[in-house]
């Protein structure tokens, strides 16, 4: 335990010292990746799928705010889809403009969330993020997991159906343009994805917040179960033909991750607890207070060697 404990603490310090040249990396690869995701699953317009254009948008992101990272993703979604359909287009615009209106209302600093939610999706490990964001978050990132949900499930289904899109005319236009309505929006799958992540956000962030020794453990413990509960009511409810083996293991994994979240972000000494009751003039001030584990890490001792001495000798 004392050389993670210290391992912890090298990193923390190797963050801090390095903490710009980390966030211009880390924004680059999450903005490469998240862009090769969209053009693995759509690639409908062969410009947006240039190297030098991919590359070029990646960069542009490592030196903006996360929150254009967002609005790229959203630029080269639109653009796949107006290639493969104005229809399939304008809806993505409408689902991109309802987002950014609500997420820019409620949880503007939810920017992760809204892009690592895809990216587990198609990693099938998409559990992570509600524990995640209950731990890290609070019940506003309801919104940010649900729209990275929503579009998770139009990123799949544009995928699956590219073949039913692209007739010309009006007649067919409007079809084309009710089928994804349909298609989406009658999705049971990330409706009930959708409240079951929902819930699970609130269980673990209550939970949490709370003052009882180890809140976080029991959080992540909590919110996992409540995860496959959910799930396989609104399974039962709605015959959503989920793999309910694959949300128990996936829901086990992501519960493991957030224990490693859980050791690096609050990790406290509950042996040491602190009870301290206080008064002024209105109130009585009863305060737990709970010390965080701390090592002291070993310091390097250079000897040095005076040459000279040893010559003379």
């Amino acid at each position: 335990m004392t050389s993670l404990l210290e391992l912890k603490i090298y990193i923390k310090k190797f963050y801090i010292k390095n903490e710009v040249y980390i966030s211009y990396a880390w924004k680059f690869l999450l903005a490469l990746i998240t862009i090769c995701i969209i053009n693995s699953k759509l690639g409908y317009m062969d410009s947006l799928k240039n190297f030098v254009i991919v590359l070029m948008a990646s960069l542009l992101c490592s030196i903006l705010t996360p929150n254009c990272i967002v609005f790229i993703a959203a630029l080269f979604i639109t653009g796949h889809l107006f290639e493969l359909s104005s229809e399939c287009a304008l809806f993505a615009l409408i689902v991109f403009v309802l987002m950014f209106l609500l997420y820019f209302r409620f949880s503007p600093k939810d920017t992760l969330a809204v892009l690592l939610t895809p990216l587990f999706f198609f990693m099938h490990i998409p559990y992570v993020m509600p524990l995640a964001m209950g731990l890290l978050g609070g019940p506003t990132s309801m919104v940010s997991v649900s729209f990275g949900l929503i579009i998770s499930y139009m990123l799949a289904f544009f995928s699956k159906n590219s073949q039913s899109f692209g007739s010309e005319g009006v007649e067919e236009a409007a079809n084309a343009f009710q089928s994804v309505i349909t298609g989406l929006l009658g999705d049971k799958a990330m409706l009930v994805s959708i409240v079951a992540f929902s819930i699970t956000i609130a269980i673990v962030y209550a939970i949490r917040r709370s003052s009882v020794d180890k809140s976080w453990k029991i959080a992540i413990i909590a919110g996992a179960v409540s995860l496959i509960m959910c799930t396989m009511i609104g399974d039962l409810i709605y015959d959503t033909q989920m793999s309910l083996g694959g949300v128990v293991v996936g829901t086990i994994i992501s519960a493991l991750l957030m224990f490693v979240v859980e050791f690096f972000a609050f990790n406290l000494d509950y042996s040491r607890t602190e009870k301290v009751q206080f008064e002024d003039d209105e109130y009585y001030y009863y305060v737990k207070a709970v010390p965080k584990v701390t090592v002291s890490t070993p310091e390097r001792k250079v000897k040095k060697i005076n040459r000279a001495m040893d010559q003379h000798r």
